[in-house]
Order: C-alpha cells, then sequence, then structure tokens
C-alpha cells in the first residue's frame, strides 16, 4: 500500500550546513519527523554544493518517514554571487548597482534551467535578464540599448525629482512667512479690541 502524503515543506537552506535548530527545526520539528535525520540526509545530498542557498522541497508521510528533493540556488542569490554584492538595488532597474557579463548570465540559466519553465537556454536567458534587471543589475553585451535608455530616464526623473523638492521647499517657505505674518498681526488686533472696551 502506498504511503499517504501528510505534508509538503518548502525551506531554503545553506548547503551542508542544515542543523535541527531554527529555522529547519522550528519549520519542521511540529510535522513530526527525525530532525537530526533530515539534517543528515540534506547535508550529505548538498555536500558539492557549500555556500549556495539551496532550496528544499520536503514530502511528509502518515507514517512520519519522508522524501526531499533539491531545487536549483533561487536566481537572486546567483545573479548576487555573480555580481558580488551582497544586496540588490532597492530602486529596482532605476538603480543599476552592479553589472555582470554575458557569460554570467548563460551560466545562470543553465543552471536554473531544470527549474524554469523554459525549453532551452535562450529562454531561460531572458528569465534571468529580467530577473537580473529588477535588481539592479546590468548584463554587459546582452541589453546594453536598454540600459542606456534605463539610465536616460533614471536621469529624467532624477531631475524632476529635484525640481519637485525645490517647488515644494519654496512652497514651505512662503508658507511660513505667511504663518509668521500671520501671528504678528493677531496680537495687534487683540489689542485694539481690549483698548476699545
Amino acid at each position: 500500500m502506498a504511503k499517504e502524503v501528510v505534508k509538503k515543506i518548502k525551506l531554503q537552506i545553506e548547503a551542508g550546513k542544515a542543523t535541527p535548530a531554527p529555522p529547519v527545526g522550528t519549520v519542521l520539528g511540529p510535522a513530526g519527523i527525525n530532525l537530526q535525520e533530515f539534517c543528515t540526509k540534506f547535508n550529505e545530498a548538498s555536500r558539492e554544493k557549500m555556500g549556495d542557498v539551496v532550496p528544499c522541497e520536503i514530502t511528509i508521510y502518515d507514517d512520519r518517514s519522508f522524501d526531499f528533493v533539491l531545487k536549483t540556488p533561487p536566481a537572486a542569490f546567483l545573479l548576487k554571487k555573480a555580481a558580488g554584492i551582497a544586496k540588490a538595488g532597492s530602486k529596482g532597474a532605476n538603480e543599476i548597482v552592479a553589472t555582470i557579463s554575458k557569460e554570467d548570465l548563460k551560466k545562470i540559466a543553465e543552471t536554473k534551467l531544470p527549474d524554469l519553465n523554459a525549453y532551452d537556454v535562450d529562454a531561460a536567458m531572458e528569465i534571468i535578464a529580467g530577473t537580473a534587471r529588477n535588481m539592479g543589475i546590468a548584463v554587459k553585451g546582452y541589453n546594453d540599448a536598454e540600459l542606456q535608455e534605463q539610465a536616460a530616464e533614471a536621469k529624467r526623473e532624477e531631475a524632476e525629482r529635484a525640481k519637485r523638492e525645490s517647488q515644494l521647499a519654496e512652497l514651505e517657505a512662503e508658507a511660513q512667512e505667511m504663518a509668521e505674518a500671520t501671528s504678528m498681526e493677531i496680537p495687534e488686533e487683540n489689542e485694539a479690541e481690549e483698548t476699545a472696551e
């Protein structure tokens, strides 16, 4: 008789470094599986990917046994590793924080191909290039014209933002002057009322 699947859990763990401590223990503990057994099997299976973050899909059965499948590292992780940065750009495509080569892009696309909705490396490169663009990572020799256009657009946006900020500062200064002028006039009126009484 086939075992019944009770739960499926997805985790991202650094290769070869799974321990029963959190976050692994926190997520898998309530599922009732043997944490030490899982950590040992995961560390053995992911040993050759040391240093990478490896997504893992764990299937838990009704008798508390489990199976797991290792996936390829997340595209964002691979892109940051290739670009040599710790963090992606906060403004997305409007802020280029790093540049990678077309060869780097192809390597990442080949690595990710089994987990992507793509039939060939070219289609995978398109997907990974889109992820890179959203992270603020430029791909040299792949989308140069588009990057120049984005840089020009970002400069225009920056100039407009600076113009709006200076207009806002002028308006605030005018409002402040008006407020000060109004507060000086009020006491004079009150004094006039007091003398009339």
